[in-house]
């Protein structure tokens, strides 16, 4: 069996006969170590192989033709030794952190599923994502992309590399440079680049950015744009620029910036930091969270049936 040099995320669809395809690259399974005899995900990391799977319902009724998202990694401290060694050894990567808006979107969205299905990694950023893991008999931990933003720049400070910002407004990103320098006195912010009201990672705009990107010296790019636009220019900068790395942090850069106060640890401690953020912004965050409370019962149903799965192994 041919092993993958690096770990990879998967969204496949599995369809009404049982068998499985990529929905957006179905010739991928045909890849040399893409599956494993058993058709099973191969995922070589700096550790032992680790991974869990979050089945995705189809948006219409029932569970045939479901979706499986492929996390790689348990935990934020196997993300961050992976990344540090691939950046070590002058390889990139694309991290995604899923949540359940993520999953609403990934339901509805192909462009959003072949943007996931294009990353290197996959982490946990969401309770309810780790509940639904351990619900199927998976053990993961929390990983919230909006938590990698100063970790990742001291992992740039020790290895040598810069730093990239993709997202906000100029004064947001002159800030969140600020802050990651004071905390990480090594580690050097090499460009900020703000995108336009409206930007569209497929656009044409997104290719001048990614011209920009493959120019800089930075060898880490993090990305605050928002699900799906992050995820989808990360797929498409990894694509490119396959020794560079991508991460994508939602709201983290705003949070050092101090242009978004995060919630109270109390209020993250007990998993209720949607209800404070859905407080401050309730007209665009209510909708969101109502769609993500909704799909929760038959994401509930696909993680029992993915457990008796695994059980009957």
């Amino acid at each position: 069996m041919t092993h993958l040099d690096y770990p990879r995320g998967y969204a496949r669809a599995r369809l009404p006969n049982g068998n499985r395809q990529s929905p957006a690259h179905a010739s991928r399974s045909a890849v040399p170590g893409w599956l494993d005899p058993e058709d099973r995900p191969v995922f070589v990391t700096a550790h032992p192989p680790y991974f869990a799977r979050i089945y995705v319902p189809p948006a219409g009724k029932g569970l045939a033709g479901h979706y499986e998202i492929g996390l790689t990694h348990q935990s934020r401290r196997d993300l961050l030794t992976d990344l540090e060694a691939r950046i070590g050894r002058g390889r990139g990567f694309a991290v995604a952190t899923l949540n359940l808006d993520h999953v609403v979107k990934l339901r509805h969205s192909a462009r959003f599923r072949e943007a996931y299905d294009a990353h290197s990694h996959i982490v946990a950023d969401g309770n309810p994502i780790v509940w639904l893991a351990r619900m199927a008999g998976q053990d993961v931990k929390l990983t919230p992309g909006s938590e990698l933003v100063l970790p990742v720049a001291e992992m740039a400070a020790r290895t040598g590399v810069s730093l990239g910002l993709f997202g906000g407004t100029p004064e947001s990103l002159a800030q969140a440079r600020t802050a990651i320098e004071t905390h990480a006195p090594d580690a050097r912010v090499a460009n900020c680049l703000a995108p336009p009201v409206g930007f569209d990672p497929d656009g044409t705009d997104a290719e001048v950015f990614i011209s920009t990107m493959q120019e800089s010296d930075a060898a880490i790019w993090l990305l605050a744009l928002g699900a799906p636009k992050q995820e989808i220019l990360a797929s498409r900068a990894f694509a490119r620029m396959p020794d560079r790395g991508f991460l994508s942090v939602g709201a983290g850069l705003d949070f050092i910036a101090g242009c978004q106060r995060r919630a109270p640890g109390v209020v993250r401690s007990l998993a209720l930091e949607w209800a404070w953020r859905m407080a401050g912004d309730p007209a665009r965050l209510a909708p969101r969270y109502g769609k993500c409370i909704a799909i929760l019962p038959k994401l509930a149903e696909a993680a029992l049936l993915q457990r008796s799965e695994l059980q009957g192994r």
